[in-house]
């Protein structure tokens, strides 16, 4: 592997098609559920400037955010197979071979897998997280602050389970709005359609910049291990 893809941040684009895009924006404009942006400790519009809606909650939205999360796994497993470390590293994954003994899963293993059969070991070891639908007004709205997506919070530990995030670019009708990386010194300029995965931890630290001439539209969220008692069972 080269330097130049040791950043870990996976740029997928055309996943969502257009007209997906703008029948999503379209709806979050008609609809009145959107609220003030929040972050880990509130609504703290200094930081977080901008409209959201929290899918999961709003049945009007739940068949939205399938769909996200189905256009997603599509990028997720073109990131697996570029990453399979992300799979195999913090868990020793097994398999059985023709002749009935057991072996490792190496990263080879997983690059070859197809399709189905990676899906299966990825639903196994992960779970998508609640989708955020976001506006950032132009001139006014962003996520300025450099900021994780991995943090304690509370007893149940979601947010210690987040292992990627994840956000789709629904309009690209603006200037600047680039998702901006601290370390890796890497701004991701929105693509309608295209998907950004990486990882959630503070080595990609990363910030929203404000959008120019124009809103811009988002969604978001993460790629979460289960919780330990789905993967080994309860104790």
């Amino acid at each position: 592997m080269t330097a130049a893809h040791q950043d870990f941040i996976g740029v997928y684009p055309g996943l969502l098609p257009a007209e997906r895009c703008r029948a999503l924006i379209e709806q979050f404009d008609h609809s009145q559920l959107a609220v003030p942006g929040r972050v880990g400790g509130g609504v703290m519009p200094d930081l977080k400037h901008s409209r959201d809606i929290q899918m999961n909650l709003h049945p009007q939205w739940q068949a939205a955010e399938r769909e996200l999360n189905t256009a997603m796994f599509r990028a997720l497993l073109h990131y697996v197979r570029e990453y399979p470390f992300v799979l195999i590293a913090p868990l020793m994954l097994q398999r059985q071979t023709p002749d009935g003994a057991t072996t490792r899963y190496g990263h080879d293993d997983i690059r070859a897998l197809d399709d189905k059969a990676l899906g299966d070991l990825l639903r196994a070891v992960f779970r998508p997280g609640a989708v955020n639908l976001q506006r950032y007004e132009a001139d006014e709205g962003g996520y300025p602050y450099w900021h994780c997506e991995h943090y304690p919070k509370d007893q149940s530990a979601e947010s210690l389970h987040r292992t990627l995030l994840w956000t789709v670019y629904l309009n690209d009708d603006f200037a600047a709005g680039e998702t901006e990386f601290y370390y890796q010194d890497r701004k991701i300029s929105p693509q309608t359609g295209a998907f950004l995965i990486a990882p959630s931890t503070f080595t990609h630290t990363h910030r929203g910049n404000q959008p120019k001439n124009g809103a811009k539209y988002i969604a978001t969220s993460w790629v979460l291990f289960q919780r330990a008692e789905t993967i080994y069972g309860k104790p």
